[in-house]
């Protein structure tokens, strides 16, 4: 408990910092292909590794769906929106949501591999929504799915816990910051209307 307080610390001022300039790149997971059939929008047009068993996952099976996309970190004061996210994602999947997460070290608070995650994840916050192998999200060795993101939005992730929203169509439809909480009221009410439902 007091390391995990000490941690957070750590993440809070080193994010003062690192939201004012570029984090140095670093190797990135082997880097996702196009895939997929024309239906599918442009931005899922990728195949990533599944977190828990590196199955290659074709990001065009989210057709359709609203989604979310989340850069994160094991060791940082934002980790806690674990929760949050799980809850969301539970709260509105039967609706058409699913939150894609993408564990990063770009920050240098995501040190383990892809199954000391995978566990972390699970046992620490219950996490079941899907998830894929750490990867890098900014810079040149961004993941492609990542730099399609910056390019649309203008922005790359800040800092971990950085957020995505695409809707059904693949239109990307805003970007949201690490201090965007999951259950921040504005947040919530643009999912839901990307979802067209109300609560």
């Amino acid at each position: 408990m007091f390391k995990s307080i000490i941690l957070g610390a750590l993440c809070a001022v080193s994010a003062a910092g690192a939201m004012a300039q570029s984090a140095p790149q670093r190797p990135s997971a082997p880097a996702a292909t196009p895939a997929g059939p024309a239906a599918c929008p442009a931005i899922l047009n990728y195949r990533f590794n599944r977190l828990q068993d590196e199955a290659p996952q074709n990001l065009c099976q989210y057709a359709g769906k609203a989604v979310l996309v989340v850069n994160t970190a094991s060791y940082c004061g934002f980790t806690s929106q674990y929760e949050g996210l799980e809850a969301l994602y539970a709260r509105y999947k039967d609706k058409g949501l699913v939150v894609l997460g993408f564990p990063s070290n770009d920050f240098s608070q995501e040190p383990g591999n892809d199954k000391q995650i995978a566990d972390f994840c699970y046992n620490t916050y219950g996490v079941k929504f899907p998830m894929f192998s750490k990867t890098s999200v900014r810079g040149k060795e961004a993941n492609p799915l990542h730099s399609a993101l910056a390019q649309q939005t203008g922005t790359a992730p800040k800092w971990n816990f950085y957020k995505y929203l695409i809707d059904r169509n693949g239109k990307v439809v805003g970007s949201y910051s690490s201090m965007t909480s999951p259950d921040d009221r504005k947040f919530v009410a643009d999912i839901e209307k990307v979802l067209n439902v109300n609560g």
